[in-house]
């Protein structure tokens, strides 16, 4: 019986893909690239921000740096808020409560910012704790890093990491659960790639909200 469960935020909690897309679209476009299409740009959702600008468009170190600067610029004013909780999540929190489950968010985006995210949906007080990355993403940016600081933070006993689960819908939080030796729920609802969830070799895999929110209460 899972008694600790570790949400991952974008894509599991929360659809922030017009934010997260516009923002880097703001900051593509200070290096002259131009990408019209924010489908083509949904991998951003997820994984650290420095990765994602280096791996998908090419900028080293210091202009993936510069990028986060200028993304931040529109989504601390405008982005942040371009965002959705998802259908049904909020009655599953409250149900998952109600039943003595202790709630967390463990998430690569910077802590401030799921903070605010969380207070404006209304649903900050469900969870015990609420981790994320530095603001930098220079401490805490890797997803078993965060999710070790989630577990320090929750004082979960090593005999009782049997108990804790981590959900989230990329590979990041499947992967990073084994470093840390937890389970892994897979969600096919955010965006994760197809047979992304299967190939991280997550622990269970589901492809909707009420299915989730019946795993998690049966649990």
């Amino acid at each position: 019986m899972y008694r600790y469960l570790l949400f991952d935020l974008d894509g599991t909690l929360t659809d922030p893909k017009a934010g997260i897309t516009r923002c880097v679209q703001y900051a593509l476009e200070k290096f002259n690239i131009f990408e019209p299409d924010p489908d083509r740009l949904t991998p951003f959702i997820g994984p650290p921000l420095a990765e994602s600008f280096q791996k998908y468009y090419g900028l080293d170190s210091a202009q993936a740096a510069r990028a986060i600067s200028y993304y931040r610029e529109r989504f601390e004013t405008t982005g942040i808020l371009e965002n959705e909780v998802l259908p049904g999540i909020p009655g599953m929190l409250e149900a998952l409560a109600e039943r003595g489950k202790i709630l967390a968010v463990a998430s690569s985006k910077p802590e401030p910012y799921c903070i605010r995210i969380l207070e404006a949906f209304g649903i900050r007080d469900y969870f015990t704790e609420v981790t994320g990355a530095e603001m930098d993403e220079s401490i805490r940016c890797a997803k078993p890093d965060v999710i070790r600081e989630c577990m320090r933070r929750l004082r979960i006993p090593e005999d009782e990491k049997d108990k804790v689960l981590m959900i989230g819908d990329r590979r990041h939080d499947a992967e990073g659960a084994q470093a840390c030796g937890i389970d892994s729920l897979g969600v096919y609802f955010g965006y994760a790639g197809e047979g992304e969830l299967e190939a991280a070799k997550a622990d269970y895999i589901l492809c909707t909200v009420p299915e989730m929110r019946e795993f998690l209460l049966s649990h």
